[in-house]
């Protein structure tokens, strides 16, 4: 366990500045563009909202605020996470690991549980944290200060950390439906270098197309497409519940229901896991991180 602690560290060491900067420029852009900018809300709805238009624009900077910080991080995180069997060989730092005491797999489980899972859950946390600071510029921006203190902040920030447990524990959900494409792509970068992820965009346009041509199966589309559907559901919503603000005295009731819709969305999204498609997806991920623990106990003679 202390070695796969210390194996996360490493990645902390290696990208913070990085990922410091992915976090904080963007929010720190907002607050620049939104203190100095000019702030004009055109939806009627909204500008009808009357004394609920504080509550709706303080949720509404502070969701965007959580989800464009995570996005950004998570995105980020794929990316590296694409080229991470090869890192080690491009400079010949393979052969240092390989001396530690550390496992295969635990060299490579320890940051794909990083990149994957602790910065967008940390991201997160950051974007909702940047997103009330937001919350009260855009709030005075809009209506006063005095607005902004004014808020239900108890109904509030029931509200909001609801929203953001279920974005917390979705993560994880919608990490597992999308893993057998993650550990694919990066099987292929080991194999093929830079090439690996036009060979697998090619070999899964390739196959779907004779599936469909020759055999008359959509079944490879399909896979590919369910797996990205369930992840989205698994981690934003299941798109089971629906809110629907018909008025000012309606915005109270969405914040008191919110805490009650995540429990049930949640349910929804652990329900789904007992699901042939995932059962299948994470056994073939599982013989993806198989080929990859192998490819990378061949060390140094893998680079080249």
């Amino acid at each position: 366990m202390k070695s796969f602690l210390t194996l996360m560290q490493r990645e902390w060491i290696q990208h913070r500045f990085g990922w410091s900067l992915l976090a904080l420029v963007p929010l720190g852009l907002s607050l620049l563009l939104l203190g100095f900018g000019q702030i004009e809300l055109q939806d009627d709805s909204v500008q009808n909202a009357g004394p609920a238009l504080p509550v709706l624009v303080a949720m509404g900077t502070m969701a965007v605020s959580t989800l464009v910080v995570f996005f950004i991080l998570w995105i980020t995180s794929l990316i590296l996470v694409s080229g991470l069997p090869r890192r080690d060989h491009a400079d010949r730092s393979i052969e240092f690991w390989l001396s530690l005491p550390t496992g295969h797999a635990h060299s490579l489980a320890a940051p794909l549980l990083m990149h994957l899972i602790v910065v967008p859950a940390a991201a997160l946390v950051i974007g909702m944290a940047g997103g009330w600071v937001l919350s009260a510029v855009v709030v005075s921006r809009v209506v006063d200060v005095g607005a902004w203190f004014a808020l239900p902040w108890g109904q509030l920030l029931l509200a909001m950390a609801a929203g953001l447990v279920r974005l917390l524990v979705g993560l994880p959900l919608a990490t597992l439906w999308l893993l057998p494409l993650i550990l694919l792509t990066m099987l292929m970068t080991a194999w093929f270098r830079r090439w690996g992820l036009v060979v697998l965009v090619v070999a899964i346009g390739l196959g779907s197309l004779v599936l469909e041509q020759v055999y008359g199966s959509p079944l490879l589309r399909e896979i590919v497409a369910s797996l990205f559907r369930h992840a989205g559901q698994a981690l934003v919503a299941s798109g089971q519940y629906q809110f629907t603000v018909q008025g000012p005295e309606s915005v109270a009731n969405v914040l008191a229901s919110l805490p009650r819709y995540v429990a049930g969305d949640l349910a929804i999204a652990f329900g789904q896991l007992l699901s042939p498609l995932l059962a299948g997806g994470l056994a073939f991920a599982g013989a993806c991180f198989a080929l990859l623990v192998d490819w990378r106990r061949r060390g140094a003679s893998a680079v080249g």
